[in-house]
């Protein structure tokens, strides 16, 4: 009788313990939630800063000098991009009636920031501010564009210079939300299991004929195709890009068309006069690989540590944050 009894409970108990290790399980795949609370758009890209700094990527590098009105924002703010940022998510929406023929942009950033500083700086710049749900959106206007910035948590800070104002606010219902790893734009969620464990920066793009042409690229057929592109550090930066067509027969078709430009381009790089090639560009190119796998094309390569170490440290001398959206 003893044992009868028991077995409600346990039988709950291990429903219990199923559906906690489902949400962890869950969770775990789920797109980062600086991701989630991106709108709709064309493409995403998202990059994780702790794990690069604790990679030590970018470490033993130069002190780089900052521009003027770079260093005026850093004064105003006590923010600075590279030593602050934690994580960064980007939506791209691609040129259509929505933008005004254009491409827009919408961003939410998480950073170790000075809420009162922040605000106060963001002020000097709005033209107006609008209270939405208790949060304040300042309308600033850039280049013909009003770009949007809210500040949604002590760590979290949105912004878009979409013209729909709808956006921003969309970008704010979705942080009072409980996070639900279900949530996020259709195309984050339908692609980002294709995203490997542990990438330090990945994008998702959805690429079709009118934006091929925003973006001067053209595509060697007329299907839409999506691509997730993805970085991780294993001992060395690894890259992968992976392309989603129609059929077989497009794969083949993309991977044998980026096999030509890959071999155009190790040749030139090989003929280049009087030089001599750099050893770790050399192990980049000869890591460089397309393959076909069913209805995808794969391209892969390794760049060695020290390869993006000489590339920043031969960057401009002078660094701060883009303001030309």
């Amino acid at each position: 009788m003893r044992i009868k009894r028991r077995l409600p409970i346990l039988f709950g108990f291990l429903l219990f313990v199923a559906a906690v290790a489902a949400v962890v399980e869950l969770r775990k795949h789920a797109p980062p939630e600086a991701a989630r609370l991106l709108p709709g758009a064309d493409a995403f890209v998202y990059i994780d800063l702790k794990w690069m700094r604790r990679a030590e990527i970018g470490s033993h590098l130069p002190a780089v000098p900052h521009d003027p009105e770079y260093e005026q924002f850093i004064q105003a703010t006590g923010f600075q991009f590279e030593r602050d940022l934690q994580e960064g998510a980007l939506a791209v929406h691609y040129v259509g009636p929505q933008t005004d023929g254009e491409t827009r942009f919408s961003e939410v950033f998480v950073a170790k920031i000075d809420g009162d500083k922040l605000r106060a700086y963001l002020k000097t710049l709005a033209s107006s501010v609008d209270s939405y749900h208790s949060i304040d959106i300042y309308n600033i206007p850039l280049q013909n564009r009003t770009v949007r910035v809210a500040i949604l948590g002590v760590d979290t800070v949105a912004a878009s210079n979409h013209n729909d104002a709808g956006v921003i606010r969309g970008i704010i219902d979705r942080s009072r939300k409980l996070a639900s790893p279900f949530g996020g734009p259709a195309l984050l969620r339908q692609f980002y299991k294709h995203v490997p464990i542990a990438s330090l920066a990945w994008g998702i793009f959805r690429l079709n004929s009118t934006s091929a042409q925003a973006a001067s690229v053209p595509l060697p057929f007329s299907s839409p195709i999506s691509v997730v592109a993805s970085v991780r550090y294993l001992g060395a930066v690894h890259f992968r890009a992976e392309a989603f067509t129609g059929s077989e027969q497009e794969a083949q078709q993309l991977a044998s068309q980026a096999d030509t430009f890959l071999a155009i381009f190790r040749s030139a790089e090989v003929s280049v006069a009087g030089k001599t090639p750099d050893p770790d560009i050399r192990k980049a190119l000869d890591s460089l690989k397309v393959e076909q796998k069913k209805d995808r094309a794969v391209l892969t390569a390794i760049v060695p540590v020290e390869l993006i170490r000489k590339m920043v440290a031969e960057a401009p001398q002078e660094v701060g944050p883009q303001t030309q959206r």
